[in-house]
Formats: structure tokens, C-alpha cells, sequence
């Protein structure tokens, strides 16, 4: 399969800088795949699995929340807000983090703010995890 040039960019600095056969995640508008030769393209990043095939054939998962995909002139840059490569992330921590947020969804008295607050605190906890367990 033909290979193309991607980067991850993150606050925190370059994470990958390299060719792969394809990169897939989920966008605003859905989940997308890119391959070589896509036509140019810009758009924001939702959160979800997003998943790596490398130029060997190898395919790596990773927790990809919020940000923006460009693909131009054949490179493709992602530049999310939260990049964890599932080999990174801790589980046990994430479901730490996923018992906190179900516990204080069901509270009562929550206002509007802090319900969605937990809500996507629970839904960041389910995207690591789910990251891991598509490796398993």
C-alpha cells in the first residue's frame, strides 16, 4: 500500500514525524480515513479511537480528543488537543477516572454545567480505555 508523510502535533511537542499507509479518526463529521494521495482536506477533530496503520503494516491506537486533521499537498498533519498512544495509557487510572465521573452523574442536584462536566469527563475515561482495548 503507498505511504505517505504524517505528522502529530501536540501542545506538548511532535509525537510522531513519519510515513504511514493510513490514519483513521473520529472528526466532528464523523469518522474518516486517510490514505495516500486524499485530496486536500481540513477538519476539527470529535474524540474517539484513532488508529495508525505504519508504513511496515503495523497498526497503532491511540485516545485522540479535540483538535484539527489537515491533509495537504500529500502530508498529512494532525494536531490534537489529547494524544495518548494506548501503550501509554494507564487503565487502571482511566477507570478510576470513568468510576468518579459515573458517581458524580448520578448526584442529585447537579447543575446543568457540572452534569456536562461529568458527562465529558466520563466520555474522555471511556475513549482511553476503549484505546487499550482495541490492542487487547
Amino acid at each position: 500500500m503507498a505511504a505517505f508523510h504524517l505528522q502529530i502535533v501536540t501542545m506538548d511537542g511532535m509525537i510522531f514525524d513519519g510515513q504511514v499507509q493510513s490514519v483513521s479518526c473520529r472528526t466532528v463529521h464523523g469518522d474518516l480515513a486517510i490514505l495516500a494521495r486524499h485530496m486536500n482536506y481540513c477538519t476539527a477533530i470529535g474524540m474517539g479511537t484513532a488508529h495508525v496503520v505504519m508504513d511496515d503494516g503495523t497498526q497503532r491506537n491511540a485516545a485522540c480528543i479535540g483538535g484539527m486533521l489537515t491533509v495537504m499537498n500529500g502530508q498529512c498533519r494532525l494536531i490534537p488537543t489529547t494524544w495518548e498512544w494506548s501503550d501509554e495509557i494507564d487503565v487502571e487510572r482511566a477507570r478510576q477516572a470513568k468510576a468518579r465521573a459515573e458517581e458524580k452523574m448520578n448526584q442529585s442536584g447537579l447543575s446543568e454545567m457540572e452534569h456536562q462536566m461529568a458527562e465529558a469527563k466520563l466520555h474522555r475515561a471511556l475513549v482511553r480505555i476503549g484505546a487499550v482495548g482495541k490492542n487487547e
